[in-house]
């Protein structure tokens, strides 16, 4: 099917984003859905879900965007957002090496143990602070280091991820690369077959295709 002439609406492609709590998961949905920062983090049942309209030429993908706490407490009421999930963002924060090693420990276990099929897009956010003094300065404190653009893609490698991303949504570099690629994991989890899209990531350097 020819998505790019096809007039039709897309049913609704789910997404929801994983990862240890405070990586800024709530910030980069809000940025790229109401192009602001969130004034608060506030869970109702353990997720917010939140939703955009994205057109694609004559195409309309409706995003629903399932942003799950990353607390021990809501493990349980997490897991029910996974079914009928076509994509998974599975984010860490580069200045975090807990949650970028937590990826491997814990969310890959989760995520492959409900949905095995699903495909997986790695996300590295606040890409701003892996060159900010502060952060240098509290990591050499702490002998941590942010995590290397090369740690990541090897990461997402290991696990299987189909994309590795990174991101601020402080800056909005690269945000929008993401949820692009969200929906082409998603599309080409349906279809094999996407129409071309005139969009190139700066770390990808190829153009995307949805």
């Amino acid at each position: 099917m020819n998505y790019t002439r096809a007039k039709c609406i897309m049913p609704d492609i789910k997404c929801v984003l994983v990862g240890d709590k405070n990586v800024g998961k709530e910030p980069l949905v809000v940025k790229y859905v109401k192009s602001k920062f969130p004034s608060e983090e506030i869970f109702y049942n353990g997720y917010q879900k939140y939703s955009k309209n994205v057109r694609l030429g004559e195409t309309q993908i409706n995003m629903s965007l399932w942003d799950a706490t990353g607390d021990e407490e809501w493990d349980r009421v997490r897991t029910m957002l996974y079914p009928e999930t076509n994509v998974i963002l599975m984010c860490f924060s580069i200045d975090d090496p807990t949650s970028f090693q937590n990826i491997s420990k814990k969310w890959y276990r989760e995520v492959h143990f409900h949905c095995p099929d699903l495909p997986i897009i790695l996300v590295g956010t606040k890409l701003d602070l892996r060159e900010d003094k502060v952060t240098e300065d509290k990591s050499r404190a702490a002998k941590n280091t942010p995590i290397t653009y090369q740690k990541g893609a090897s990461l997402a490698e290991q696990i299987g991820a189909i994309k590795y991303v990174e991101c601020s949504a402080l800056t909005q570099q690269e945000l929008e690369c993401v949820f692009l690629q969200t929906i082409v994991a998603a599309l080409n989890h349906r279809v094999h077959e996407v129409p071309e899209l005139g969009y190139t990531s700066t770390q990808s350097q190829m153009p995307l295709r949805i």
